[in-house]
């Protein structure tokens, strides 16, 4: 969804040598296409896989793509950085130009709407909320079916559930961000109007912790590693479960997809051989993490990402080890989840009547990298209606 506000400057306020407004990284860092790659592989096999990928006059050149990922040191959008220092995106033969969402900037989303980057790392909801507002955007490549967030409530808040958060200061990433709209769905979900407690921007990282911390906000929805900060400072728990596929389904009646890889609909149509490239390189490396630890992962990522001013290395992987059931082992939007997330718009106001749940996403990309691999396809894909 766009995001609609910027950071308050009483949130400023609260900043420990951070500004964190909006979805953007705790660690400030931004990583572009030049990162290391800990994977090489033969060119016999890159060979193959581009071939086998591509199509057309593109098929023997390497194509580059823009993408932008709303976060990129967040454990949630960790396989896009992850791709790029495993190798994956050169042995499927394409160059990735990653970058990050500054503190203030452009969101990820937006920047690929409106042209900025060819592709964003974000959450699938965007899809809906660009096609309600007739801008056709469509998610290639599922890398999550849970938002990975965590609902974090101060020691003496007295949060245990949605039911509680009546007359309660709800610290979210953005106003009109995904963590506002899901905060607020929770809610009427227990029959609490936004109007009833009050949603403040407090960022990410270091502002989400200084806003618990000072009672500002008595819970943040927050993601990992600031999950783990919050914890291990004995400052907060985890109220409420997004993290996982099973937490989400409990929570939101379904499994909600997260992360992935939206674009505009008519770039995915003049670049066919790029998209299936990309998708090729995530859905390997969705396979990679599926099969390997959470240390294995931390050990592949940037230093400044695993172990900075908020986050010891240590931490990181035992956050990973408990959420890393967010990720899909295939890449594939899974059965139900494009219906969980148009129910939800729709019960928040969402004018979804020009919007067709087939046009959001595609699994057509991913299907056809998993059996370039020879991958198993375990998640059950989702049908023209959702």
């Amino acid at each position: 969804m766009m995001k609609r506000a910027m950071c308050t400057a009483a949130i400023g306020a609260l900043a420990l040598g951070v500004t964190a407004c909006g979805a953007g990284t705790s660690s400030g860092s931004s990583t572009t296409s030049s990162g290391n790659s800990s994977a090489k592989a033969t060119s016999g096999h890159t060979a193959k896989a581009a071939a086998a990928s591509g199509n057309g006059s593109q098929s023997g050149s390497v194509p580059t793509v823009k993408l932008m990922v709303g976060g990129i040191d967040k454990q949630i959008y960790l396989p896009y950085q992850l791709a790029q220092d495993l190798g994956f995106y050169k042995k499927y033969g394409v160059k990735v130009e990653l970058s990050t969402e500054t503190n203030g900037g452009v969101g990820a989303e937006e920047a690929m709407a409106s042209g900025q980057v060819d592709m964003a790392g974000a959450w699938y909801i965007h899809t809906i909320d660009f096609q309600s507002k007739g801008k056709d955007v469509i998610g290639i490549v599922q890398l999550s079916g849970a938002p990975g967030e965590r609902e974090m409530c101060g020691t003496h808040s007295g949060v245990h559930s949605a039911a509680d958060f009546k007359g309660k200061t709800l610290g979210v990433t953005d106003l009109g961000s995904g963590t506002d709209e899901l905060t607020q769905f929770m809610a009427e979900q227990k029959g609490i109007s936004r109007s009833e407690y009050h949603p403040m921007a407090v960022g990410a990282g270091a502002t989400a912790i200084a806003a618990i911390q000072r009672n500002a906000a008595q819970c943040v929805m927050t993601t990992q590693p600031t999950v783990t900060a919050i914890e291990s400072r004995h400052l907060g728990y985890s109220a409420i479960d997004l993290a996982t596929t099973k937490g989400a389904q409990s929570a939101l009646g379904g499994a909600w997809p997260a992360a992935s890889v939206l674009a505009r609909a008519e770039w995915v149509k003049k670049n066919p051989v790029a998209t299936q490239r990309v998708v090729d390189a995530l859905v390997a490396t969705m396979h990679w993490i599926n099969t390997h630890s959470a240390a294995d992962i931390a050990n592949k990522l940037p230093t400044q990402f695993v172990s900075n001013s908020t986050i010891t290395k240590k931490q990181y992987i035992a956050g990973l080890t408990t959420d890393k059931g967010q990720f899909l082992p295939d890449g594939v939007m899974p059965a139900g989840g494009p219906k969980t997330i148009y129910a939800m718009e729709k019960a928040l106001g969402v004018d979804v009547s020009k919007v067709t749940l087939a046009n959001t996403f595609t699994n057509k990309y991913a299907l056809k990298a998993n059996k370039l691999e020879g991958f198993k396809v375990t998640t059950t894909p989702a049908g023209a209606q959702g």
